[in-house]
């Protein structure tokens, strides 16, 4: 059985691509963009590990996790509180689980 990690990112990653329009900031570029092209990276790293697992999967993750959770201050989208929570709270929920993750391997191979 594959990590349920995965499966949960695989979701996160299909609802930033949707979130812009769901959660109605959809108006600034930058935050869509970075929703849609954060979410597509997560959902495609999501199905590799689902395929066949390997570390740096879960590594890429949490950097990609990282860049989300700075990206509204970095882009400029800060002020806009609803892009600006998705971004941090899937980065946060994300990167624990890639962690959680680089546990479990080290785990068994120790």
């Amino acid at each position: 059985m594959k990590r349920w990690q995965d499966w949960v990112n695989l979701i996160l990653g299909a609802w930033l691509v949707v979130s812009p329009w769901i959660l109605s900031f959809s108006g600034s570029a930058a935050a869509t963009w970075n929703a849609v092209i954060v979410g597509v990276i997560f959902a495609l790293l999501s199905l590799l590990a689902l395929l066949e697992s390997k570390p740096w999967e879960e590594w890429s993750e949490l950097i990609v996790a990282i860049w989300l959770l700075v990206s509204p201050w970095a882009l400029g989208f800060s002020s806009l509180s609803t892009a600006t929570w998705n971004a941090v709270l899937v980065a946060v929920v994300v990167g624990a689980l890639a962690l959680t993750a680089v546990n479990q391997e080290t785990a068994k191979t120790a």
